[in-house]
């Protein structure tokens, strides 16, 4: 009964939206049709004289008008590509046995199999309708009935959907717990079959995608107008929609979940909760230790893989997590791929594009890492370039080495140069006394008048009012430490703003390779990076990242530590192979109050000697 009044509550509101695009055509139609009245009753000589003629003159230019209005919107409508999930594809070649699993779970449902099965780097998993023309050919049709259309059996059944997995699903999840948790999601095909269902979606996301289409900036002016009138009855017929597909949409979402309940469903309690640790896991992987290698030109080319180290990890330091990792014992879903290494690379390239932005395939500054090679490709490059950069702005910003005052210009680099300028003991930086201070100070002066008035990100040199985000994180540090991640971030913006050598554009498959069309030109690059992970760092974060990197340079090239990778924390400092977890507190100590005691005491007490020079990147 629970999958029958599902069933039924979706189709009624699909009939719902039907009924709205239904008034929409018969508006459009209804001047054409007093018009063609009109014109015959003056062709039999029944509505003559001087009113009926003037209607006739009016309402004609009118209908033809209205009906050519509505043709071009109808036209934008059905020609507007919806929204596209960038996926890897997952060939049945690639993956009979995951093939097999599924329509082993769909007939056990008694529904139609998914056409086609994708992944996504995300910790989700959905049916996606892909039978617009401009996403390839459709796949061959099937016929099965659903709860309601016994008697519309002689309609056209739509194509099956396309079920996207997300891929740390099958890297972290055992078989049957996949199997557990893409029951009620393959049970949707059920209601995706159903002809009215499959109707109003499609509408409503033609719709979308003509909203989308009427957005996108033109400089055309007649062209703007024109796009204009039509997203306006885009978005009206929207509105008048939305409440009845989301109805729709959880009625679809009712029948599937009670159609699922007789398929392992004591596993799928114990399943749900892998899909939140995966994606604790997965989060944690993706900001602590992807995007540091992203941000250097690098794309681990195995994060699945990685996702289960952190999550084994993260089992082993919590105990609410106990008995997780015992799981590992039991066969993994990624062995229904035959190549996991290969789907896994691809899924860690799109993630890279899609949480980052970067290009769509490898170039000479966006090469892949291995996991074994990170500490010493990423960890040690990125402190090292970090330590160089942050020398580079004490010499612009004219401080001088520490060896003394009569010392040369510029010298050695040493951690000791750094500790030496921002000891101070000047009262704090704060928004109202950079205020006060006005547009006029010494670029090279230690005081927090540099950082009030360089708007942090622009190129040095400029200045400016800085934003009341950056006056309030910059509150609270002394005068050397505001200054100084005032230029590190305009400094950094300026290497970003640098046209790269590499070509960024998105690498196009041989013909032959792929008959269908791209999926990656089926969403649109320019938006990259899609789901960014991070708001851009502060500057106090900045100043932070910099002067951590000095230290692990001094700590790496006097005390023989060693660069490391912690799974769940991201780079991370060894020193006698034990991770160092106690350097973040005293680095904001000396940003925030000009005190260089507790670190320079950590640093005596590993053997670190802050005046011995660096190898910088």
């Amino acid at each position: 009964m629970g999958v029958e009044a599902g069933a039924q509550a979706a189709r009624a509101r699909a009939l719902a939206v039907l009924r709205i695009r239904s008034r929409a055509l018969a508006v459009a139609l209804l001047p054409a049709a007093v018009a063609v009245i009109l014109l015959a009753g003056a062709a039999g000589d029944r509505l003559e004289g001087p009113v009926w003629d003037t209607a006739r003159w009016i309402l004609t230019p009118v209908a033809v008008l209205v009906l050519l209005a509505a043709a071009g919107i109808a036209l934008v409508v059905a020609r507007a590509r919806p929204a596209l999930s960038p996926t890897v594809p997952v060939t049945e070649e690639a993956a009979p046995d995951l093939y097999r699993m599924v329509r082993d779970l769909a007939d056990r449902l008694d529904v139609p199999a998914p056409s086609a099965i994708a992944l996504t780097p995300d910790c989700d998993s959905w049916l996606e309708d892909r039978t617009h023309p401009a996403h390839g050919p459709p796949p061959a049709e099937e016929h099965h009935d659903i709860a309601g259309a016994g008697r519309q059996t002689h309609r056209r059944q739509p194509a099956a959907p396309v079920l996207v997995i997300g891929s740390p699903f099958l890297w972290w999840m055992r078989v049957g717990e996949l199997r557990a948790v893409l029951a009620p999601v393959i049970a949707g095909t059920g209601p995706s079959a159903h002809p009215d269902i499959a109707a109003a979606r499609r509408f409503v996301r033609g719709l979308d995608a003509a909203v989308a289409v009427t957005s996108a900036p033109r400089r055309d002016p007649v062209s703007r107008a024109v796009l204009a009138g039509v997203g306006w009855v885009a978005r009206l017929l929207l509105r008048s929609c939305r409440g009845h597909a989301t109805e729709m949409e959880r009625g679809v979402a009712a029948a599937a979940a009670e159609r699922a309940q007789a398929v392992d469903y004591g596993l799928r309690i114990v399943a749900q909760e892998q899909v939140g640790l995966a994606y604790a896991g997965w989060d944690r992987l993706l900001t602590r230790v992807a995007l540091p290698a992203w941000r250097m030109g690098r794309w681990p080319s195995r994060l699945d893989a990685g996702v289960v180290a952190a999550l084994t990890e993260l089992s082993r330091r919590d105990r609410l997590a106990e008995g997780f990792a015992s799981r590992l014992g039991e066969r993994p879903a990624c062995d229904l791929l035959e190549e996991p290494g290969a789907v896994d690379e691809a899924a860690s390239l799109l993630a890279a594009r899609l949480f980052h932005g970067g290009p769509a395939g490898p170039g000479p500054d966006w090469s892949p890492v291995d996991w074994s090679e990170y500490p010493e490709e990423v960890v040690d490059r990125k402190w090292r370039l970090d330590a160089a950069r942050l020398h580079r702005v004490l010499d612009a910003m004219g401080v001088r080495p520490a060896t003394g005052p009569t010392a040369p210009e510029t010298g050695p680099p040493t951690l000791s140069r750094v500790l030496d300028h921002l000891t101070d003991t000047a009262p704090a930086w704060t928004a109202e006394g950079a205020a006060a201070t006005g547009p006029g100070a010494d670029s090279t002066a230690s005081g927090p008048e540099t950082a009030a008035n360089e708007t942090p990100g622009a190129p040095t040199g400029t200045t400016g009012t800085a934003h009341p985000l950056e006056d309030e994180d910059l509150s609270g540090t002394t005068g050397p430490s505001a200054t100084l991640a005032a230029r590190l971030s305009a400094e950094l913006a300026r290497e970003e703003t640098t046209p790269s050598p590499a070509d960024p554009s998105p690498a196009s498959p041989s013909p032959a390779s792929s008959p269908t069309p791209d999926p990656a030109a089926l969403w649109d690059d320019r938006a990259l990076p899609l789901f960014p992970l991070q708001p851009p760092r502060t500057a106090r974060e900045l100043l932070a990242d910099h002067l951590t990197a000095m230290v692990c340079c001094a700590a790496m090239d006097t005390a023989g530590a060693t660069p490391g990778l912690d799974w769940l924390d991201g780079p991370t400092l060894l020193v006698d192979g034990e991770r160092m977890a106690d350097l973040a507190p005293k680095v904001l100590t000396l940003i925030e109050d000009g005190d260089a005691t507790p670190l320079r005491v950590w640093l005596s007490q590993l053997g670190i000697r802050p005046e011995k020079p660096v190898r910088l990147g």
